[in-house]
């Protein structure tokens, strides 16, 4: 339910249940967090997420989120292994982001999706509390006044106006969104690891708990 194409120093990674709008179990968590280890380790100099379908993810399984998946720590640390890469990270966002999935898009560098993707993260509704680390990240892009928009008066956020508050850098036409994913790494995977981390590091780490 993971996919991976590795091309020397460029790395898809793809959540890939589109029959369950990418929902994501403790396993497809746990795997997407070894995979962010690997790459750590193996010298990616640029990695792409994204999803199968119309949808980049649901967040939690269902079943999974009412046995204590919704609230379980493996999500803060994959987001946290996303934001320690030392390379260039891009969330291509083929489909809606919702929930817990948010984590993994905001611990990246970019953030590109198509024109149909909507934004939002029910943790009011539902009754829980988000990941530590988003609340923190997501106000660093958006403003805290705009995150409070989405996690506490439960907004759904269309793309463009998404892109007008900075949640995400540019709006792609579905048949583009990997062309354009691509086209954005292309000159980090042609680089040396050294060179691309130098260049990440000069940012500094992205705000966390």
């Amino acid at each position: 339910m993971i996919e991976t194409d590795i091309q020397d120093g460029l790395w898809v990674i793809r959540i890939s249940r589109a029959d369950k709008a990418n929902s994501l179990t403790r396993a497809m968590l746990e795997q997407l967090d070894a995979l962010a280890t690997r790459a750590g380790q193996e010298g990616a100099r640029a990695v792409i997420l994204t999803g199968a379908g119309k949808v980049f993810s649901a967040g939690a399984d269902l079943d999974e989120a009412r046995a204590g998946l919704a609230t379980a720590d493996v999500w803060e640390r994959l987001s946290a292994r996303i934001a320690d890469l030392p390379c260039l990270t891009i969330a291509a966002l083929n489909g809606t982001l919702a929930g817990g999935a948010f984590g993994m898009a905001l611990a990246c560098d970019l953030r590109i999706a198509v024109p149909e993707a909507r934004f939002f993260y029910p943790v009011m509704k539902l009754g829980f509390l988000p990941q530590p680390s988003d609340p923190l990240r997501l106000a660093a892009l958006v403003g805290p006044a705009r995150a409070k928009m989405i996690l506490m008066a439960g907004q759904k956020i269309e793309a463009p106006e998404a892109l007008s508050w900075g949640l995400i850098d540019r709006i792609v036409p579905p048949e583009a969104l990997m062309e354009t994913a691509q086209a954005l790494s292309a000159d980090a995977a042609a680089a040396s690891p050294d060179h691309v981390a130098g260049i990440k590091a000069l940012f500094g780490p992205l705000p966390r708990a």
